[in-house]
């Protein structure tokens, strides 16, 4: 019996541990399998959050069963074998989640892309290594190992018969690889024109030189101030002059790149900062600088003493009136043309009637 009962007690420990694959609910969960998101809206137990020993079991016994109500509905779905693993495949999303930024934007294709899309061109796999005959070993496609294979393998250069003689081949191979090189450069320049809408000529780069617009003279300007140790901060400015502004200027212009800022964590955060932005709004205080209020205060009073100096007042003089009375007059500044009369112009004198 006691061997019995010691096999009943392990068998009851072990079903234990695994409990059962239905769970009663209240209220039925919300769930988006598209995500896989189980939203619980049922009320929370008050008494066993606030009690510290039993706050962790019933979160993690809570989470359990929710996580099981998820996992019975993914199995509901339709299921099928792929490489000896059973899949189910979700079906579309209905919950819409929030970005912290914006999605990207897809990358322009290259005129060769478009030319392969539109004609059906497929793009297939190749193989890493490819048997060389002459080199009898296996000559990778790509890479530092091509270059050296080749080089091994190119030990000896042919001259042609319609070649000068003294021609160096070597040079000659070298020199085809660079214009190689500098044509797919700028074919790459290129994509990158047409894909941003730039109008360049058909044949060569766009010569700006002495067709110069507004636009491009005044970014030249605005990229040769930046260019100093200071950025230009001590650069004097042109009269009416313009700052250039527009899409990839901050690009050419050292220091002007913009950084993203980090996105806010939590509301409480975002709720603090719009605080402290509205309190330094509030407090916001003209600044006043005492030096320079008593400076402009005793310039001032020296401006008034001046012209206070320069007014002269004239004195006042006696002379008789009708009946003998005296009266005050001032001098005044003779207008022009009634003051004293040139000596050395003659005047026309008295009409005869």
């Amino acid at each position: 019996m006691d061997i019995v009962n010691e096999i009943l007690e392990r068998e009851q420990k072990k079903a234990e541990k695994y409990k059962p694959i239905t769970v009663e609910k209240h209220l039925d969960l919300d769930i988006d399998l598209g995500t896989l998101l189980a939203s619980d809206t049922n009320d929370l137990e008050a008494k066993l959050l606030k009690s510290d020993k039993d706050r962790d079991a019933y979160l993690l016994s809570l989470a359990r069963d929710n996580t099981q109500l998820l996992l019975n509905k993914v199995w509901e779905l339709p299921t099928e074998r792929i490489e000896e693993a059973i899949v189910v495949r979700l079906p579309a999303p209905t919950t819409i989640l929030p970005r912290a930024k914006p999605v990207p934007k897809p990358k322009p294709l290259t005129k060769w892309q478009e030319f392969a899309k539109a004609k059906g061109i497929t793009k297939n796999k190749k193989d890493k290594l490819k048997w060389d005959e002459q080199l009898q070993k296996w000559v990778p496609l790509y890479g530092f190992k091509r270059a050296a294979a080749e080089k091994e393998k190119n030990w000896l250069i042919e001259i042609p018969q319609n070649v000068h003689p003294m021609t160096d081949m070597y040079e000659k191979k070298a020199t085809e690889k660079s214009e190689k090189v500098a044509k797919n450069e700028l074919q790459r320049l290129k994509n990158i024109a047409r894909a941003r809408k730039v109008k360049i000529p058909r044949v060569g780069l766009p010569v700006t030189s002495d067709k110069a617009s507004a636009t491009q003279l005044a970014t030249a300007a605005t990229v040769a101030k930046a260019s100093t140790a200071s950025l230009g901060k001590f650069q004097d400015k042109l009269p009416k002059e313009k700052e250039a502004r527009g899409k990839g200027i901050h690009e050419l212009i050292p220091g002007k790149e913009r950084k993203r800022k980090a996105p806010i964590p939590t509301p409480e955060a975002e709720k603090q900062q719009n605080l402290n932005l509205l309190d330094k709004i509030l407090n916001k205080r003209p600044k006043i600088d005492m030096d320079k209020a008593v400076a402009k205060h005793i310039h001032d009073e020296q401006v008034q003493r001046s012209d206070e100096k320069k007014i002269v007042k004239p004195k006042a003089g006696k002379r008789k009136g009708k009946g003998g009375n005296p009266t005050k007059f001032s001098a005044k500044k003779p207008k022009g043309g009634k003051g004293q009369r040139n000596p050395g112009k003659k005047g026309p004198g008295r009409k005869r009637r």
